[in-house]
């Protein structure tokens, strides 16, 4: 059997590029470009098919595939720098969140995954991961004294809202935290949005500014806390910074109140 013609039409100039694509179908769309091109015949491969970001084709058994036209590499690219970007931002504002902290005298971890109990309705207990962008602890020497502090950081409002649908990560965060705050890239929620069990701060061009403190809670870090902090490698502090910032306590600029020790 000859190959048959693939069975597309061109999309007009400029057609994909200012179409929107849901996350559901740039995921398709990266899978096809990832693997041989079977074909799901459900309703995301339909779409992508009518804004000719696929394109069908046969081979010499009559077997359908699938493959990413050049307007749809467009688009995975243009989606790949939208990422990027976003990544770039959101560590950018991870990074300056944990300086803040280790200003304010606090030992700072990132990126940490945590083990956090959350009690059962039969008394029993389970665990959930907390993973906070930044977690902090004041530098003491009394256990009741240490006030663990969660940040999550956020520069987009859709993952934030993905985020806030989830009840077991939220508590998750409050089991392993006497302080929970969301850090928003200013703009992208209103400080309603965000549940009373967080303190929000936003991040602007010139400072951190408190917009709703934390409640503040007394707790206790269960031993699997102390292991992982043990285990993991704390945030190390600039020279220049440490001597810049010796015996300065005060909140950084910008900022109404920052949550400090």
């Amino acid at each position: 059997m000859a190959d048959r013609p693939a069975d597309t039409a061109e999309a007009a100039p400029g057609q994909a590029a200012h179409a929107p694509l849901s996350v559901a179908h740039q995921r398709r769309l990266r899978e096809v470009w990832r693997s041989a091109g079977w074909p799901c015949h459900d309703a995301i491969e339909l779409d992508l098919l009518a804004a000719a970001l696929l394109s069908r084709h046969w081979d010499a058994d009559g077997r359908e595939t699938l493959r990413v036209t050049d307007a749809g590499i467009q688009c995975l690219a243009a989606a790949r720098q939208r990422n990027q970007a976003a990544f770039n931002a959101h560590e950018a504002l991870v990074a300056r969140v944990a300086l803040e902290m280790q200003r304010a005298g606090r030992i700072v971890w990132r990126g940490l995954s945590l083990r956090a109990p959350l009690p059962r309705d039969d008394g029993g207990s389970t665990w959930a991961m907390a993973m906070p962008d930044v977690y902090s602890i004041r530098h003491t020497t009394r256990e009741d004294l240490v006030e663990p502090i969660a940040h999550e950081i956020k520069v987009g409002r859709a993952d934030l809202l993905s985020d806030l649908r989830r009840q077991a990560k939220a508590a998750a965060y409050l089991a392993v935290a006497s302080q929970c705050w969301y850090v928003l890239r200013a703009g992208i929620a209103d400080v309603d949005e965000v549940p009373a069990a967080y303190g929000v701060i936003f991040a602007g061009e010139h400072g951190l500014d408190v917009a709703r403190a934390a409640p503040q809670r007394a707790l206790r870090l269960p031993l699997a806390i102390w292991m992982a902090l043990a285990r993991a490698a704390a945030e190390r502090r600039d020279a220049d910074d440490a001597q810049e910032m010796l015996g300065d306590s005060a909140p950084p600029s910008g900022s109404r109140r920052w949550p400090a020790s």
